[in-house]
């Protein structure tokens, strides 16, 4: 077509020159468009099937972790404890597969294996470090660190949680540290905490050792 007779015909057809254009779009980019389109196929679908997999792979490791919840609960810790490590083994990398490190910490704990203990709540905790449930597990790796004479670093772990339970347990916890501290000979820091639980948490039950444990490290001065 002439380009005469082209300019007549975008006269009596106002979207002939639009369509054109669109056309002349299409024939150079609809390819692009076309293999671009595709790969956000690929990837959604890459993306769904990861999450449908990865859900697949936590629900296989919270029934592990459940039967050897039961099996710790019922006193078979050889058992708890060979079940949750196979559940590290194949699940690690999912939430309920870390969970598992949490009780091969309690059964080595209640095995007296205390440095071991340490190491599985430490590694449970890389991964969840926030939250009620790594508060509980830090509070067990407390118990652990002190039970294994690593005095110091129980003291900073019990200092860390004594806000995060109920008043009790955060008097216990403060009560734990300043021991802790004293063991180390930080007498200044120790005072600290057992003066905070014979001010602040005074209803609970280590508000009365908190008074006789500060009075046995700084008694009054004779006259």
């Amino acid at each position: 077509m002439s380009l005469e007779s082209r300019r007549s015909t975008a006269l009596q057809d106002p979207g002939a020159e639009m369509v054109d254009r669109m056309t002349g779009l299409w024939d150079r980019y609809g390819r692009t468009v076309l293999v671009a389109l595709a790969g956000i196929v690929v990837i959604v679908a890459v993306t769904l099937l990861t999450i449908r997999h990865n859900k697949e792979q936590n629900n296989l490791a919270s029934k592990g972790v459940a039967e050897a919840s039961y099996l710790f609960r019922r006193g078979d810790l050889e058992h708890a404890k060979s079940t949750a490590a196979e559940v590290v083994k194949n699940y690690g990398s999912t939430p309920s597969g870390n969970d598992a490190h949490r009780i091969t910490g309690d059964v080595a704990f209640w095995s007296g294996s205390f440095k071991d203990a340490v190491t599985e709540y430490k590694a449970y905790l890389s991964k969840n470090g926030s939250g009620f449930a790594a508060d509980c597990v830090r509070r067990s790796l407390a118990y652990a660190l002190d039970n294994d004479k690593q005095t110091a670093e129980a003291a900073k772990t019990y200092d860390q949680i004594s806000n995060a339970f109920d008043r009790e347990t955060n008097a216990e916890m403060l009560y734990a540290a300043a021991r802790c501290f004293l063991a180390t000979g930080d007498k200044a820091s120790a005072t600290t905490r057992l003066q905070k639980i014979s001010q602040e948490l005074g209803e609970t039950s280590y508000a009365m050792k908190a008074r006789v444990k500060l009075a046995e490290i700084s008694p009054p001065a004779s006259n």
